[in-house]
C-alpha cells in the first residue's frame, strides 16, 4: 500500500471514529436530559396531577351513579366524550381522561417542559457549559425536542393507566360498544385505547416545538412557561369564536379531539390525518424558528 492510500484508509477512519463519538454523544446528551427532566419535583409534580385527574372523575363517576342513576341523572348533562359508558364499561374511563386532559393539563404540562428547556439552562447559567464541543448547538436542540416529545407519550400513558388502572377497579370490563353503535371485543378495545393514547400523543409535538421555539426567545425559564401556557390558552379561546371559523382549521389544537374516530367503526381518517399533518407541520416550523433562533442566540450575555 503507498503512503497516499495509508493516508487515506486513516483520514476515512478518523472520519467513521468522529462519527462514531458524535454518535454516543448524541444518545448520552438524550439520556442525560431525560434523567434530568424525569427526576424534576417540578416534572413528578406534573405527572402526579395528570394521573389525579382519572381518579377524580372515576370517583364522580361511581359516586354519581351509585344509586342506579345515569350520569348527569339521565338528562343529558354535558361532559367529556364517552363519559356517560363508563358505568357500563371501565375501558371508557380511559377515553373520558383523555378528552378531559387534552385540551388544557396535557398540552399545558408539555408547554411547562418545552418552555423550560432551552430558558432554563440560561437563567440556570448552565447553557454555556451544555454548548462544550462536542455537543453542538443543533446537537442540544434536538436532544431537548426529543425530552419534550418522550415527555408528550409518558405524560399521555400516565393519564391512560391511571384510568384503566382506576376504571377496573371501580366498574366493570366487557365488550365494547362503539360510537357507531357496533360491539368489538375487550381486547380490540384495548388496542384502540392504546392507539387513541398515541395519537394524543402525536396531537402535542406542535406544542412542544412552539414551547421549544419560545423557549430560545428569552433567558427566563418562568417568562417562557408563562407565555408557552399563555398562547395555549389564547388559541383554544379563539378556536371557540365562531366568526373565526375560516382560520380555526389551522389552529394546532382545532383537530385534538378527533381521536374518538377511532372509536367509529370504520374508523373515520379524515381528521386524524389533518391532526397528524397540522402537528407535522407546526413541528417544522417553529422546530426550524428555534435552530434558526439558537443558532444565532448569545449565550455568553
Amino acid at each position: 500500500m503507498s503512503r497516499a492510500e495509508a493516508v487515506g484508509v486513516e483520514s476515512e477512519q478518523d472520519v467513521r471514529d468522529v462519527r462514531e463519538v458524535r454518535r454516543i454523544w448524541s444518545l448520552g446528551l438524550f439520556r442525560s436530559e431525560l434523567g434530568i427532566t424525569f427526576r424534576r419535583w417540578r416534572t413528578l409534580a406534573l405527572l402526579g396531577v395528570l394521573a389525579a385527574v382519572p381518579i377524580l372523575v372515576g370517583i364522580a363517576v361511581k359516586i354519581e351513579t351509585s344509586d342506579g342513576s345515569s350520569v348527569g341523572g339521565g338528562g343529558g348533562g354535558g361532559g367529556p366524550a364517552f363519559i356517560a359508558q363508563i358505568t357500563n364499561n371501565g375501558l371508557f374511563l380511559v377515553f373520558t381522561a383523555l378528552a378531559a386532559t387534552l385540551p388544557f393539563f396535557l398540552p399545558m404540562a408539555v408547554g411547562v417542559v418545552a418552555g423550560d428547556s432551552i430558558a432554563g439552562e440560561s437563567s440556570a447559567g448552565t447553557l454555556r457549559y451544555l454548548l462544550v464541543a462536542p455537543a453542538g448547538r443543533t446537537r442540544l436542540l434536538l436532544a431537548k425536542y426529543a425530552t419534550t416529545m418522550t415527555f408528550c407519550l409518558v405524560a399521555t400513558l400516565v393519564v391512560a393507566l391511571s384510568a384503566l388502572a382506576v376504571g377496573a377497579l371501580l366498574f366493570p370490563f366487557g365488550e365494547v360498544t362503539t360510537i357507531s353503535g357496533v360491539p368489538i371485543s375487550f381486547g380490540e378495545g384495548l388496542l384502540r385505547a392504546l392507539l387513541i393514547a398515541l395519537v394524543v400523543a402525536a396531537s402535542l409535538i406542535g406544542v412542544a416545538a412552539l414551547g421549544l421555539f419560545v423557549s430560545t426567545l428569552t433567558s427566563s425559564g418562568i417568562a417562557a412557561m408563562a407565555t408557552t401556557v399563555g398562547l395555549l390558552i389564547t388559541v383554544q379561546i379563539l378556536d371557540q369564536i365562531p366568526q373565526l371559523h375560516a382560520v380555526q382549521p389551522y389552529f394546532f389544537s382545532h383537530y385534538w379531539l378527533s381521536f374518538a374516530d377511532l372509536m367509529r367503526e370504520p374508523v373515520y381518517w379524515d381528521e386524524l390525518v389533518k391532526n397528524l399533518g397540522l402537528q407535522g407541520l407546526y413541528a417544522a416550523v417553529f422546530g426550524s424558528a428555534a435552530w434558526a433562533r439558537f443558532g444565532a442566540k448569545d449565550i455568553t450575555a
